[in-house]
């Protein structure tokens, strides 16, 4: 019930919401790399230091999907990053397969173009400590991928360089929601199977709500990352705009 009356909530507020900005990744270019960093909520000196550098080789028309994940540490509360700090960092470790860090660790992963494959994410404005996200994949018939699909849809709190003590611009992840499709069925050269999960999201204490936005990433029963999506906050005209060049 809780859920069907936030959702009511949002969508009272979507024209609001509309007229604002328009958040999610129509227009946006495909992400290539998925680059991870895993920190330590003990090392608050890793927070203030620069990362290692992007491939230089990496095109500028496809960004790198960048995250920051603080890592709980054993000092729980009295860890200098624990009110950043979630158990969704230790569960993508413990899916990705890597050790918890004891400072800061960096992972990198390719994301494949797919002509097959159309992601979508996006999110709504913030009411009641909540803000309603959504993630959409288009299937096209050409797919040959078939069975389990896990979608991570991630809220991220964007910190620009120079705020918060960070040198370099963060994506602090704030929540995650995975979801698993089964698109086993067979489809026709004329169908397409399209599959999307909507939900809210709770923002964590500490969460500057002007600073949220959403990625994402599909990824197959073996890990591999298939494709993946980052939205953005474009203000109306904008929205026309991508809708038409998408």
């Amino acid at each position: 019930m809780k859920f069907v009356l936030l959702f009511a909530g949002f969508a009272l507020l979507a024209p609001v919401a509309l007229a604002q900005s328009f958040c999610a990744s129509e227009g946006q270019a495909t992400p290539t790399l998925l680059v991870e960093r895993f920190t330590n909520a003990d090392c608050e000196a890793c927070w203030g230091k620069l990362p290692p550098e992007l491939p230089p080789e990496l095109p500028t028309t496809h960004p790198a999907l960048v995250l920051d994940w603080i890592v709980p540490s054993a000092q729980g509360d009295e860890a200098p990053l624990s009110a950043a700090a979630s158990r969704d960092a230790l569960e993508r470790l413990q899916t990705v397969g890597i050790p918890a860090p004891k400072d800061t660790r960096t992972r990198q992963t390719p994301i494949p173009t797919s002509h097959a494959l159309a992601l979508r994410v996006g999110h709504g404005v913030a009411v009641g400590g909540y803000l309603g996200a959504s993630i959409e994949l288009k299937v096209h018939p050409t797919f040959n991928a078939w069975g389990s699909l896990s979608a991570w849809l991630v809220l991220v709190e964007t910190i620009a360089p120079g705020v918060e003590g960070t040198p370099v611009a963060r994506n602090l992840v704030r929540n995650v929601l995975i979801t698993n499709w089964d698109v086993l069925e067979q489809l026709t050269n004329k169908e397409q199977l399209t599959l999307r999960e909507m939900r809210p999201l709770s923002l964590p204490a500490g969460t500057n709500p002007e600073r949220l936005r959403v990625v994402g990433w599909v990824q197959d029963a073996g890990g591999k990352i298939l494709t993946a999506a980052q939205s953005v906050c474009l203000p109306p005209q904008a929205m026309q705009d991508a809708k038409i060049t998408r």
